[in-house]
């Protein structure tokens, strides 16, 4: 049996339980730099566990991704969220399933961004790993620092196919 998922526009609403939608988009902003900028605050939780280190990084893509995808497994963080934002503007898309200790195939939603948006997995949230679709595309990542174990993997049994958006 073979389980196709065909992504859908990600919204805040759509994705909450599974994180956060990082954009500026309806958000409220607040003056910086002498009303030279306008800053928008808190558009992500950022959650470590026990305190730990929040690492900031650069990802870059060597080999880009074409669809559609065969899906062989998923992923989790169970140490702390993960966000990622696109550097510059680029469409993501994004496979999810529930936080929880088991994953399940019937589960996974596929969502597919505006181009402007990022995202931040909520702790323990099953995701696919990054993909994207152009060479040299990168993109910011929050997650969790530290030589503690923090990713976890699931593979399924079943074909799943991730359509072309």
């Amino acid at each position: 049996m073979t389980i196709t998922l065909k992504p859908e526009p990600l919204t805040r609403e759509g994705f909450a339980a599974y994180g956060d939608v990082i954009e500026t988009s309806r958000r409220q902003s607040v003056a910086m730099n002498s009303a030279r900028f306008e800053r928008f605050d808190d558009l992500c939780n950022v959650d470590m566990s026990d305190d730990g280190p929040v690492a900031v990084s650069i990802a870059r893509c060597r080999t880009p991704t074409k669809l559609p995808l065969r899906l062989d497994m998923v992923e989790r963080h169970p140490l702390g969220s993960q966000a990622f934002v696109p550097l510059t503007p680029c469409t993501m898309v994004l496979v999810v399933a529930p936080p929880g200790e088991s994953v399940d195939a019937g589960d996974l939603r596929a969502f597919v961004t505006n181009g402007r948006q990022g995202v931040n997995y909520h702790r323990g949230t099953w995701h696919m790993p990054l993909i994207s679709f152009a060479e040299g595309s990168e993109y910011l990542v929050i997650d969790r620092g530290g030589s503690e174990l923090n990713c976890e993997q699931h593979s399924f049994a079943e074909a799943i196919l991730l359509e072309d958006v």
